[in-house]
């Protein structure tokens, strides 16, 4: 109807074709994101307003709470004392091919819908969630909102001011935190003055997300991140990521050999199971594991904050940096469905083994896991990450974790203990073990007996200094970065001893003489598979890492063999 009067002549619809094209490139482009597993996607909020009666139409397939968004946003418009469209309005969601979820598309209609007046050609992107009132409410999945935002080339960013902490974590933007869909408004007309304040001066000089946390710098030697191990203290993101009850070794009697296997696993990044009687101390030391882990590297922390942010366990505080800088500690319940383990419910939500990236999984009693949920550990432990599909499409998360396991020796938890008696029969104590099978049982590097300590006074002094063992954690791994850095110089491998390769076990894995002849013995003798065979090379490489030793020895190669092996007493067939 608008071009009608104009279309009588042709000078007239040139003038209207002009004016259709002026009004285009004057309006702002709003954008959105739809979470969707760890990358989501970029959504286009287009608004038409055109005549006849008042109703909303959304339009590229939404999603049930899309959907209603065309109610809370009307009434929060209205509530807001904000003029809303007396117009025919059509909602559309580009791509239209991707299913649109969450309530975080609220804010970014109802500024669509009001932004006509606003002169701007830029892209915007919004995400939050409206009240009747008007107010908004905080969303998940900001941070990965904009990093996929950032690397296409989107700098400003309205999201809600209980997520803004989140949000500043990305620099290089300019970042907008609202409680109030008026104060998103306001935000439009002020990105809108900056942006002609800019084009005016033609300057585009200083940091764009001022008062935000500072990024820390990353220098690289070659795929090495040249920073030293340290140790902070939690913050209130790092007790998010924390389900361990926390603690010091100092709290710890006895168990010296679990002790030193677990200070072996915390240096190489070894997975290890413990078993033995009820009541021994397997779940306390192991509990205390990640006092031992040095804080996470700047590229895993932004990984890992990522995740939780998915997840929605970032907490929401002002002010405060709610990056995770702890490796997180992970202990699920027994009960976990095979998708809280390894995700894909809902929006392709992270599971628990891409929440322990860059910590520990704590399996305690994980003979009464599912077996299907045990084995799905598997690949995992081997690539670090976990590919998910959900409605054709799919997703692919990091899952670097170390793997710690306790369980009894056997279902009533008396087999091998002195002086107690087992009632299990042979055939039952076989198929307990038998739950976590060989192609897993492979996979974890150290295997300890844990046995009640013989006394049962308490010493005067601690058997433990976690703080020495912090130290020679932190000089292995400094060994381990440069080492490896040497060896794959521009690579994004993990440096861990763990993650050796065959070929890299060769050149950075000397061994002596006599070392040489017992692990080739042994591997025969024992039968090792190729894994076997290289797990104890790694574990040796540990050990004399910890000693400050280049040259794998004979002791370094014994106590390898020795912590991989087990007891006597268990099953024929786990010899």
């Amino acid at each position: 109807m608008f071009f009608t009067k104009w279309s009588q002549n042709e000078e007239c619809k040139i003038k209207a074709v002009q004016i259709a094209q002026l009004l285009w490139e004057k309006k702002m482009t709003i954008m959105s994101f739809a979470s969707f597993g760890y990358e989501g996607e970029i959504i286009k909020v287009e608004a038409d307003l055109r005549r006849g009666l008042p109703i909303v139409d959304i339009v590229g397939l939404p999603g049930s709470a899309v959907k209603e968004a065309r109610e809370r946003m009307r009434a929060a418009i209205s509530n807001s004392d904000l003029p809303f469209p007396q117009e025919r309005i059509l909602i559309n969601l580009s791509p239209a091919d991707q299913k649109k979820e969450g309530s975080g598309f609220d804010l970014p209609i109802a500024l669509a819908v009001l932004q006509a007046d606003c002169a701007l050609d830029t892209p915007v992107m919004v995400i939050g969630e409206l009240e009747l009132s008007g107010r908004v409410r905080p969303v998940r999945g900001v941070l990965g909102a904009l990093i996929s935002g950032s690397t296409t080339g989107i700098e400003y960013f309205i999201v809600p001011k209980e997520n803004e902490a989140e949000a500043r974590i990305q620099k290089g933007v300019h970042i907008f935190g609202v409680e109030t869909l008026r104060e998103a408004l306001d935000s439009l007309y002020t990105i809108e003055a900056e942006l002609r304040t800019e084009n005016n001066s033609e300057s585009n000089s200083g940091d764009k997300n001022s008062g935000a946390p500072a990024r820390e710098a990353i220098g690289h030697t070659g795929n090495s991140i040249s920073i030293a191990a340290s140790w902070s203290e939690p913050s209130q993101a790092d007790a998010a990521a924390n389900t361990g009850t926390g603690g010091f070794f100092e709290e710890v009697y006895g168990q010296r050999e679990l002790v030193r296997a677990l200070h072996i696993a915390a240096a190489g990044g070894h997975s290890l199971l413990a078993y033995g009687p009820p009541g021994c101390g397997k779940t306390l030391s192991l509990q205390r594991f990640a006092s031992l882990l040095p804080d996470l590297d700047p590229k895993t922390a932004e990984e890992v904050t990522h995740i939780y942010s998915i997840a929605g366990l970032l907490p929401r505080a002002h002010g405060h940096d709610v990056r995770i800088k702890r490796p997180p500690f992970r202990m699920p319940h027994p009960n976990a469905s095979l998708e809280g383990m390894i995700g894909g419910a809902g929006k392709c939500m992270p599971g628990e083994i891409s929440l322990a990236h860059g910590g520990t999984l704590f399996l305690d009693e994980a003979v009464q896991f599912k077996q299907t949920v045990l084995q799905t550990l598997r690949a995992p432990l081997e690539t670090g990450t976990v590919t998910l599909s959900r409605a054709g499409r799919t997703t692919t998360f990091p899952a670097r974790f170390q793997l710690l396991m306790a369980l009894n020796s056997c279902p009533c938890g008396n087999l091998g203990a002195d002086g107690k008696v087992c009632t299990c029969m042979p055939a039952v104590v076989e198929q307990y073990w038998k739950k976590l099978t060989a192609p897993l049982i492979d996979r974890i590097d150290l295997r300890i007996p844990v046995f009640p300590p013989q006394s049962y006074g308490l010493p005067e002094k601690a058997c433990y200094d976690t703080a020495d063992m912090r130290k020679k954690i932190a000089a292995s791994d400094m060994l381990q970065r440069e080492r490896y850095a040497a060896y794959h110089p521009g690579t994004q491998l993990s440096y861990k001893n763990v993650h050796l390769t065959p070929s890299a076990l060769s050149a950075l894995c000397p061994l002596t003489s006599e070392a040489e002849r017992i692990f080739t013995h042994n591997a025969e003798k024992k039968e090792l598979s190729g894994r076997g065979s290289h797990a104890v090379l790694k574990i040796a490489r540990t050990i004399a890492d910890l000693a400050q030793e280049e040259i794998i020895s004979t002791a370094h190669i014994e106590e390898a063999i020795r912590l991989r092996e087990w007891s006597s007493f268990l099953p024929f067939f786990m010899h």
